[in-house]
């Protein structure tokens, strides 16, 4: 009796020598990869410190960590389009940056090239160029305005915006701007436009002229011409200047040397 107490005392309930078990080994070939686990951690650590750096730029980008991130492709976007408008308006706002560039010169209304022709051969051939010059003079003057409106539009790009841009044809963010600012580069443009047109005879008239001639025209059949001077040379001008836009854009995109800054080498180098 006194040996069975013994052994009682000796040996803990059921329970408790369940939980007491001592831990089954592992089998030997999940001891071995687990020691493999541990060994390949402790080495990539250390590994990846003294790997070197142009190993780790072409790992990024097998891993994708190269790629362009959103707020990349905005800012890169943003710096184009600014350096772009800087130098179109800059052309286009200078002596002669209308009048003496084919690419946006702005004509006599083409509609009234039957008038034109009919001033020069009753001799005011020279108030003809002196009225064409106004008209690129105003677009010369209005193009000085435009910095302001296409900057709040640049501002503004999303990062939908920009890959979308930067996805598109060499024109993509000409057109961006080209939709986001006509309409108040028009409101901008048109008083300076007036403003200027009316300091010459010709254009001052031209209302009263187109007008006559149109009466005239009727009667012949005619193309009429619109008497809407100022709205001709304020859409002129903008034309003008996004074709200017047009142009930095193209060269940004397709000319590695217009690429002067590490942003725009990485956004349009990709």
């Amino acid at each position: 009796m006194a040996a069975s107490k013994q052994r009682a005392a000796r040996d803990p309930p059921d329970g408790i020598r369940h939980r007491c078990r001592r831990a089954r080994p592992l089998p030997s070939h999940h001891m071995k990869h687990f020691l493999l686990g541990i060994a390949i951690m402790a080495f990539g650590t250390v590994a990846n410190a003294q790997l070197p750096s142009s190993l780790k730029e072409a790992t990024s980008r097998v891993m994708g960590t190269g790629a362009l991130t959103n707020d990349e492709v905005v800012a890169g976007l943003k710096e184009a389009l600014v350096k772009g408008a800087d130098a179109s308006v800059l052309k286009g706002s200078a002596l002669d940056g209308f009048w003496k560039n084919d690419l946006i010169r702005i004509p006599f209304p083409p509609e009234a090239e039957k008038m034109k022709s009919t001033l020069a051969r009753i001799g005011m051939g020279k108030q003809v160029e002196e009225f064409e010059l106004t008209l690129n003079r105003a677009a010369e003057d209005a193009t000085k305005e435009a910095l302001p409106i296409l900057g709040d539009a640049i501002t503004g790009m999303s990062v939908s915006d920009g890959f979308a841009i930067l996805k598109g044809g060499d024109d993509a963010a000409t057109r961006y701007l080209t939709e986001r600012t006509s309409a108040s580069l028009r409101e901008r443009f048109a008083p300076i436009v007036a403003n200027s047109t009316k300091k010459v005879a010709l254009a001052n008239s031209w209302t009263a002229l187109a007008t006559g001639y149109n009466k005239a025209g009727a009667l012949t059949g005619a193309k009429a011409v619109d008497p809407d001077l100022d709205a001709y040379v304020t859409q002129k001008a903008i034309e003008g200047l996004f074709t200017l836009i047009a142009q930095e854009e193209k060269r940004i995109r397709q000319d590695p040397l217009a690429r002067t800054s590490d942003l725009l080498k990485k956004v349009f180098g990709n």
